[in-house]
């Protein structure tokens, strides 16, 4: 069967409908629903608009000057942010960390650690506070190539997982696990040093988030 609505001017939109045993009734919302929804069905014929799946690539940012790098305005819906270093420099020693925030960056509770494997030092593990802290010290000249996953776990609950390579010593990897709990809803990303005044002086960082 088809049915054919005629536009106010010219044109026309049309259904068709596949050939079917028996009868099908859809019903529709009462709503229009918000930008970006989709319609969804519960099997059972009834049509709801709920948050559709998306892939948001935020635009890079230099880290080339400033003490931090900001990503605001973080829709409500994001499920999983990725966080990317690519020859991400500073001019000084402090370790380079991940912060996140509800209408302000938070900068207390967070929990894990960062573990540098290579060849001198060996086996160093750097605890968090005030970030999530992706290595320990390292010197103005290191260069950091890597990819950071943060997930909401339940609620404002996040759960950051990482690695990330740099030029600090022949072979060396850090490894990063760490949590935190929110106030609120996840709107923004920071990526600063633990001292926060060290200046970032190469690279860039970029983020991607979905829900």
């Amino acid at each position: 069967m088809t049915i054919r609505l005629n536009g106010s001017t010219s044109g026309y939109a049309q259904l068709d409908s596949a050939a079917v045993g028996g009868n099908n009734t859809l019903v529709l919302p009462t709503t229009n629903g918000t930008a970006n929804q989709a319609l969804v069905t519960d099997g059972s014929g009834t049509l709801s608009f709920a948050d559709r799946g998306r892939m948001t690539l935020a635009t890079a940012q230099n880290s080339t000057s400033g003490t931090s790098i900001d990503f605001t305005g973080i829709p409500s819906w994001v499920k999983r942010i990725t966080v990317m270093f690519n020859g991400v420099s500073t001019n000084g020693s402090s370790a380079v960390q991940i912060q996140i925030g509800s209408g302000s960056f938070t900068t207390s509770g967070y929990i894990g650690y960062a573990t540098r494997f290579g060849i001198s030092p060996s086996n160093v593990y750097t605890a968090m506070s005030a970030g999530f802290v992706t290595s320990d010290s390292q010197a103005s000249t290191t260069t950091r190539y890597g990819v950071f996953y943060l997930v909401n776990v339940s609620s404002n609950n996040w759960n950051l997982s990482g690695s990330h390579t740099h030029s600090a010593g022949t072979g060396d990897t850090c490894l990063v696990n760490g949590t935190l709990s929110l106030s609120g809803t996840l709107d923004r990303v920071r990526i600063t040093t633990v001292n926060g005044t060290d200046t970032f002086d190469a690279g860039s960082i970029n983020i991607l988030y979905e829900g």
